[in-house]
Formats: structure tokens, C-alpha cells, sequence
């Protein structure tokens, strides 16, 4: 699945302006280019035999998209403290759709984060001169 992320990423926003059809676009590349892929890897990695398989995996993959995070704040301006769970969301929101092609659920999870990513560069100044701002 290295080869999935490697995709993912190669398609990252290059700049924050570029962030919004990243969110758009990503959902649907994801599940036409990999939605067979992730079917057969959620069949075998909920499997009893291989939960823990899919444990180190996901390990695996919380910290490749953390790494990642850090990558990404230099382009975008976000820092990766915020970054990081966003990804994640958006992530998760790809693989549900790319799973049950699940329109009212990927909707619902994007709009979400859409308008956290405008609220928090709304505050964005505010936030940054904050010990802890959230």
C-alpha cells in the first residue's frame, strides 16, 4: 500500500490555494484508482488471523502521514500539530468513499474540514502568537 500512498502524496497541494481541489478531487481519484485495493486489504486486515497485521500497518501509516504533515506545512503554511488530524480526516473520508462510494458521508466529513481549514486561517495570525491557542 506504500505504492497508494506514494500516489497520494504526489498529488499533494503544492500551495494554499491549491488545498481546496486537492479536497475536492482527491475522495474520487482514490476510489477509482485504488477502491478495489482498499476492499481487499479491510477484508483481510479485519480478519481475526491478520488483525494484528493490520495494527502494524495502520501504525505504519499514522506515521508516514505524520512525517508527511511536517512536508506539507512547508507548502501550505498550516503546522503540522494542526495539519496532522486533518489529513487524517480527509484519509478517512477517502477510504469510506472509496469503499461504499458513500456521497452523504464523504460530503458531511469534507465540509467539515473545509471550514476548519477556513476558520483556523481566519485566525491564523491570532493562533500562531498563542502559547496554546486550542
Amino acid at each position: 500500500m506504500s505504492k497508494v500512498e506514494d500516489d497520494f502524496m504526489a498529488r499533494a497541494p503544492a500551495d494554499i490555494e491549491d488545498v481546496w481541489r486537492f479536497i475536492d478531487e482527491i475522495p474520487y481519484w482514490t476510489a477509482k484508482k485504488h477502491g478495489k485495493k482498499y476492499r481487499l486489504m479491510y477484508q483481510v486486515y479485519t480478519h481475526p488471523k491478520y488483525f494484528s497485521h493490520g495494527k502494524d500497518f495502520f501504525e505504519g501509516v499514522n506515521r508516514r502521514y505524520s512525517e508527511y504533515a511536517a512536508v506539507l506545512e512547508g507548502k501550505i503554511g498550516i503546522p503540522k500539530d494542526i495539519i496532522t488530524p486533518l489529513i487524517f480526516i480527509l484519509i478517512r473520508a477517502s477510504v469510506h468513499y472509496a469503499l461504499f462510494e458513500d456521497e452523504f458521508y464523504l460530503q458531511a466529513q469534507l465540509g467539515v474540514l473545509k471550514k476548519g481549514i477556513a476558520l483556523y486561517l481566519s485566525q491564523k495570525d491570532r493562533l500562531l502568537k498563542e502559547e496554546k491557542p486550542l
